[in-house]
């Protein structure tokens, strides 16, 4: 017997989105794993990427643009061409910002925005 109590059914319900999910960035993403962190972080350039639920949530997050997942890209056409293959879809795909990057926005599992942010000097308005 555990030294814990059994988590609630719902525990169990968020934990299965949170597979899903960690499929998601693991697999289709194809971010690399964060070492000695757990089955669930990423190394995303210099930081972590964790993912994690909570008591209070559960089902396709209900304001998705609240938090934007940006991942910056060096080719937007062919990353977000390659997701495309994955089956993800796109809600926004190769839109210039008046900053001059440009941003896909994709929809993950849990129905949270990922953005594909592709920034290069030359495209930047002048000043």
């Amino acid at each position: 017997m555990s030294a814990y109590p059994r988590p609630p059914r719902r525990y169990t319900e968020l934990r299965s989105t949170k597979c899903k999910s960690t499929a998601f960035y693991r697999d289709v993403v194809q971010l690399p794993p964060a070492q000695d962190m757990g089955p669930d972080a990423f190394a995303v350039g210099s930081g972590t990427f964790v993912i994690d639920g909570h008591s209070e949530t559960s089902g396709p997050a209900a304001e998705p643009q609240r938090v934007l997942i940006n991942f910056f890209v060096d080719a937007i056409a062919a990353e977000e061409a390659r997701l495309e293959g994955e089956g993800v879809p796109f809600i926004r795909k190769q839109g210039k910002e008046f900053w001059g990057g440009t941003i896909s926005t994709f929809v993950d599992p849990d129905g949270n925005y990922g953005q594909l942010v592709q920034f290069r000097p030359e495209d930047a308005p002048s000043q």
